[in-house]
């Protein structure tokens, strides 16, 4: 029993990205969940887009679950991704996957530096000193148009892109592609979970007085996994930057932090699938219903209806909301909690069992006395 549940997950898992892999070569339709069937290229751009801000809420599950710190700009690392490969292809003129390097290095770099500074602080002070950074990359990229576009974005150079990876008519290339990444991304998220370095800052989160008693270095296991999420929302802002062709200064601005932070706590803080699952609901969610807002069927309603219902926002605060008041675990702690109740329970009943059987032999040598 104990190696099927540890295998369990492996198997769903690899079960999971295969049929994920053959999705572009299926005829699936799911009606008002995905604008068209799974191999034209809107529903493929859609699952994308899913899957990039599931990474990108992977790499902050890093963060508050795994480490438990709470930073207000981790959205400067995925926009230092996205902003790094479309400077490195246009202003360096240098091939797709050597400006993915650069990219993946600035971001690195931006998070040690960051990193080091805000981790003098803990709580939210450290929080509100990520905001600060966020905001002053914000200014940054807002300001200098002449490197990043300023307000109207950066655009992608798409002469320094392979041609399988341009146009609507290889949506399903870069379907694949944001899925090596989601993988990828994945995969480091449970490497660090389970290495040392996992355990270490897990440990530190719970009573970093501990850790300093038993001579480990707390300080230096944070900044680890804080430029290690930094990295993966990089490698997050990189597939963005290739499957939107372009961005904006709101990639690393603060809100899109809240944005994240909001899917990781609608899918379960300190949960890896859950932060998939919340990343994944919530781009489904917003996409959709900012179709649904500006529907004849919305318009027809009365304004006392019509005026919230016209606001995915309005209609995604109400769900955080209700997520927050009856599942306070989110999706994937309250599955746990559930499914550790069913496992207490059948302990129980077979411990009931033993006893009850226990008795019977105790009564049954007594009679034969």
């Amino acid at each position: 029993m104990t190696r099927i549940r540890l295998f369990l997950p492996i198997v769903v898992g690899a079960v999971l990205v295969v049929f994920m892999a053959v999705l572009p070569m299926l005829n699936l339709s799911l009606p008002g969940i995905l604008p068209t069937p799974t191999y034209m290229p809107g529903t493929l751009a859609l699952l994308s887009l899913c899957m990039v801000f599931a990474a990108l809420a992977l790499s902050y599950n890093l963060l508050l679950g795994s480490a438990g710190m709470l930073s207000f700009g981790h959205a400067l690392y995925f926009g230092a991704g996205a902003y790094g490969l479309g400077i490195a292809l246009e202003h360096f003129g240098v091939p797709l996957f050597p400006g993915v390097f650069i990219a993946l290095l600035g971001g690195m770099v931006i998070a040690l530096a960051t990193g080091a500074v805000a981790m003098r602080v803990s709580g939210i002070p450290f929080a509100m000193v990520t905001l600060a950074f966020a905001q002053a990359g914000s200014v940054l990229v807002r300001r200098n148009s002449s490197v990043t576009g300023g307000e109207e974005g950066l655009g992608l150079a798409t002469e320094q892109v392979p041609d399988f990876l341009i146009g609507v008519v290889n949506t399903r290339n870069l379907y694949w592609l944001c899925l090596a990444m989601l993988v990828i991304v994945y995969l480091v998220t449970l490497w660090v979970d389970t290495s040392r370095l996992g355990h270490l800052v897990r440990a530190t989160r719970e009573n970093e007085q501990r850790v300093r008693v038993l001579g480990l270095q707390p300080y230096r296991a944070k900044l680890v996994v804080f430029v290690i999420a930094g990295v993966l929302a990089s490698l997050a802002g990189v597939a963005y930057m290739l499957l939107q062709s372009g961005t904006v200064p709101r990639a690393v601005s603060a809100d899109l932090t809240i944005t994240v932070l909001v899917m990781v706590v609608l899918g379960g803080v300190g949960f890896r699938w859950g932060a998939i699952v919340g990343g994944v609901l919530y781009t489904l969610l917003d996409q959709r219903l900012t179709v649904l807002a500006g529907s004849d069927a919305i318009a027809g309603l009365p304004d006392v209806l019509r005026v919230p219902l016209s606001e995915p926002l309005f209609l995604l605060g109400v769900l955080f909301i209700l997520v927050v008041m009856f599942l306070p675990g989110g999706i994937a702690g309250t599955i746990d909690a559930w499914a550790k109740r069913r496992r207490g329970d059948r302990a129980r009943s077979a411990l009931r069992g033993i006893d009850d059987a226990e008795t019977e032999s105790q009564l049954a040598e007594a009679g034969a006395r």
